[in-house]
């Protein structure tokens, strides 16, 4: 994997992805080790971001490493109408590896094209989010004890939400069933359906998944983005339309557990947060582990 990008979860095999949650394992235990020092890492968020952002920078300070960069492009020369090829160029000189978040669908592909290092793509639009979709994995694997045959409801934004698109292409490895839960503005892309079509694989489409609840091992919530929607209005009609309650919970399995990407706005109640089934912040916490996998196996230290 040295040397190489991180655009797509497609860009790495079954084997190298399997690999990547064990190395993520071992991160978990020790998770301060000098394995970074001498290194610099360029974190280019083009894009606001929290617990992506955040959970890189943890990684790389954990493993002694260095880090250059911008959350905010209005501190950047990108504010001075610098195009993204020229902020590639120049920001590669200075660095080891980038973790870059863009607006748009492509822009990681193509600064992975022209860096001349590895490039992490840190979410491209609505396209995909690579290494949120390994902690996810991890996750599964953790708290399911395998990622085989498993039940994932995806509930909420699925038409913009780079999270389930990148974690569907993920999970068909492992012969999953997927049951897409959405009103029908904000269903699941048809080129992610015609991905599973090929595979031969199971997925139902809902309008609501009260009454099926019980079937689930993962329940992956999604926020509705508001950020996405070039009409306010269409927001609004959507933005609350599925809550999840603690009150919901008691007919589902007793290893079921609820992830999100975070953040939350109102698709979960403050009350699941007490149920042990509700993991999204260790979740949150296993991005720390993974990214450092990721980040290592790319640069070939381990």
């Amino acid at each position: 994997m040295k040397n190489r990008s991180l655009v797509s979860i497609d860009d790495f095999t079954t084997d190298e992805i399997l690999r990547i949650l064990d190395l993520a394992g071992e991160f978990e235990k020790t998770p301060s080790q000098p394995l970074l020092n001498g290194k610099v890492i360029g974190t280019l968020f083009f894009e606001p971001s929290t617990r992506t952002r955040l959970s890189f920078e943890s990684a790389v300070s954990r493993l002694g490493g260095r880090i250059i960069g911008f959350s905010d492009v209005s501190n950047s020369s990108v504010s001075k109408g610098e195009t993204l090829n020229d902020t590639i160029r120049t920001v590669s000189n200075y660095c080891d590896l980038i973790v870059m978040r863009h607006h748009i669908e492509g822009s990681a592909r193509f600064a992975g094209e022209i860096a001349g290092i590895p490039v992490i793509n840190a979410g491209d639009g609505a396209n995909q989010h690579p290494s949120q979709t390994l902690l996810d994995l991890y996750s599964i694997r953790k708290t399911q004890g395998s990622l085989e045959n498993l039940n994932i409801f995806m509930v909420g934004d699925l038409k913009y939400g780079r999270t389930v698109h990148s974690l569907v292409m993920a999970m068909s490895r492992w012969n999953a069933t997927f049951n897409f839960i959405s009103p029908d503005e904000l269903k699941m892309p048809d080129e992610i359906k015609m991905y599973l079509d090929n595979l031969g694989l199971k997925y139902y489409e809902h309008s609501d998944f009260t009454r099926i609840i019980s079937k689930a091992d993962i329940i992956y919530m999604t926020r509705v983005q508001r950020e996405r929607f070039p009409d306010p209005v269409e927001y609004e009609k959507v933005k609350n339309i599925y809550v999840l309650k603690n009150a919901m919970l008691g007919n589902t399995k007793e290893s079921m557990k609820i992830l999100h990407p975070l953040p939350r706005v109102n698709e979960i109640a403050r009350d699941v947060d007490t149920n042990p089934k509700a993991y999204y912040f260790e979740q949150a916490l296993n991005g720390v582990y993974t990214r450092q996998a990721i980040i290592c196996s790319l640069l070939g230290i381990k």
